[in-house]
């Protein structure tokens, strides 16, 4: 009898620390989505001064080709080089300015967490893969990609790129969207989702740049500015100014817009074209 009590107590303990544990993992999932609703996670960005060009190591210093990080990432990016190459050519944005953000998003994640990165990044040269506040390789939004697949199934959307994208992110009739949405931009197997939001992004921007009669392609600090501050803050203008969230690599502070397009004009990855 005394044996039975015992394993009746033991079982009401664990369950007790089961409904506990799934507590706090609700409670910090709520957390999220209201910090992301409430623009808590936005990171406070800064403006570059307005430069003469990028194609020159004048842009800003190169810091980042000697660091760690840098050395451990340009491996783990040729690792994709198929699935890159694929999401550009669908999008029809150049290899290159998928992987600027991506180099930027990666290092900067790097920078955050430096201990992680050491430990797993570093050795295993990897990417790293959100799944609370952003998703994916590029830190996506999930407020984001949606904006992205509305932009793509309206005509009179002024980031519409034309009917040519307009099925790339179908899902099927039967599909819970939200649960499939989530699962192709965090899926640790395959990042082609993950880089085919991101082209597909570039494309909306540059489409909407162009329609108001500002043709950005040549200026990718100009894109990957706007890929890190969001679709709220692209305004077609004739003197658009880089920047974006601040990065630290390599003792040398960049913002989002400058790292990028260093790495875009660097002779670094030849392989991926611009």
């Amino acid at each position: 009898m005394r044996y039975r009590l015992q394993i009746t107590k033991a079982v009401r303990i664990a369950l007790i620390s089961a409904v506990s544990v799934f507590a706090a993992i609700g409670l910090a999932a709520l957390g999220a989505y209201v910090a992301i609703s409430l623009h808590w996670t936005d990171v406070q960005g800064v403006v570059d001064a307005q430069r003469q060009s990028f194609s020159s190591d004048i842009a800003g210093s190169r810091a980042w080709i000697d660091s760690p990080e840098w050395q451990a990432l340009k491996i783990a990016m040729l690792k994709d080089q198929s699935d890159i190459d694929k999401a550009a050519k669908e999008a029809g944005v150049s290899p290159r300015f998928i992987i600027g953000p991506l180099m930027a998003e990666q290092l900067r994640l790097f920078s955050d967490d430096r201990e992680l990165f050491k430990a797993v990044f570093a050795p295993l040269k990897i990417l790293g893969v959100q799944s609370q506040y952003s998703w994916g390789v590029l830190g996506m939004k999930e407020g984001t990609a949606k904006e992205i697949e509305a932009g793509l199934a309206d005509p009179s959307s002024p980031f519409y790129p034309g009917p040519s994208y307009a099925h790339l992110l179908d899902y099927s009739a039967t599909t819970a969207t939200d649960t499939a949405r989530f699962e192709r931009l965090t899926d640790p197997n395959s990042r082609y989702y993950s880089y085919l939001y991101a082209a597909l992004y570039e494309k909306e921007i540059l489409s909407q740049w162009k329609r108001a009669g500002f043709d950005i392609s040549d200026r990718p600090e100009i894109v990957f500015t706007l890929y890190n501050i969001g679709f709220d803050h692209s305004v077609p203008n004739a003197d658009p100014h880089s920047g974006g969230s601040e990065i630290d690599v390599g003792g040398h502070a960049y913002s989002f817009g400058e790292l990028a397009a260093d790495f875009y004009y660097s002779d670094e990855l030849p392989g991926f074209a611009r």
